[in-house]
């Protein structure tokens, strides 16, 4: 084990993210209830409300089961308190991933390689911080004025505003694959599997919409074992 993951897996470290997953189990359940308490004023029954419970229930446990698999990847080089943290605050194993790799780099270091030590974890670190502040400050600051800014900004084209967005996460993403093109060898076969592994799945997804949940981490899994099988050092 590297040194800095007995750093990142000490009690302690579980100890200090343990409130703010106690505040997020406490949100479900009071927002579980005032739904609840909601649906009998609007009129909905005791059964239509567990019904529409249930269906929610099942239906997160397509994009739940994704998440867990990016997590996977993550625990093995930020741990398993961080992991823990991030995921549940705020949900997007990939986008934390994401920014962690973009925090290592900002030291000019890879994510997860030899080099990667407690100073760089510590960076990896600040930048998912930093990363999840933006838009939890900006929600919650600006929520009720966004529909004002997206019609500003497409000028009522709701379409273009998706495609803006879009072109931004293509272009974050882009800039990481390119790293691992460049690096050749297992890095680069694992970038094209994966990428491969995507286009056929999204074909499949046409004829089967709920397996696009799982489709990030299925890609991630060929990719990593086919990596692995033909680079086993």
């Amino acid at each position: 084990m590297k040194e800095y993951l007995q750093v990142a897996n000490q009690p302690m470290m579980w100890l200090m993210v343990l409130p703010a997953i106690i505040v997020v189990l406490a949100q479900v359940f009071f927002i579980a209830k005032r739904a609840f308490a909601t649906a009998e004023e609007v009129e909905m029954t005791k059964e239509e409300s567990r019904k529409a419970f249930r269906i929610g229930f099942v239906s997160g446990i397509g994009p739940a089961l994704s998440v867990f698999i990016v997590m996977v990847a993550m625990i093995a080089v930020l741990g398993g308190p961080i992991t823990w943290l991030r995921t549940v605050i705020i949900g997007a194993a990939s986008t934390e991933l994401t920014a962690a790799t973009f925090g290592a780099e900002a030291m000019g270091v890879e994510f997860g390689s030899p080099e990667y030590g407690i100073t760089e974890y510590a960076n990896s670190i600040l930048a998912m911080v930093l990363n999840g502040s933006g838009w939890l400050i900006i929600c919650g600051l600006f929520t009720d004025k966004l529909g004002v800014i997206q019609d500003k900004i497409a000028g009522g084209n709701t379409a273009l505003y998706g495609i803006i967005g879009s072109a931004a996460i293509t272009a974050a993403f882009s800039f990481l694959l390119s790293d691992h093109l460049r690096a050749g060898g297992g890095s680069a076969l694992t970038a094209v599997i994966s990428g491969l592994t995507m286009v056929v799945i999204m074909r499949i997804c046409k004829k089967y919409p709920k397996l696009e949940e799982l489709s990030l981490g299925i890609a991630m899994v060929i990719g990593m074992a086919v990596s692995a099988i033909v680079f086993p050092q």
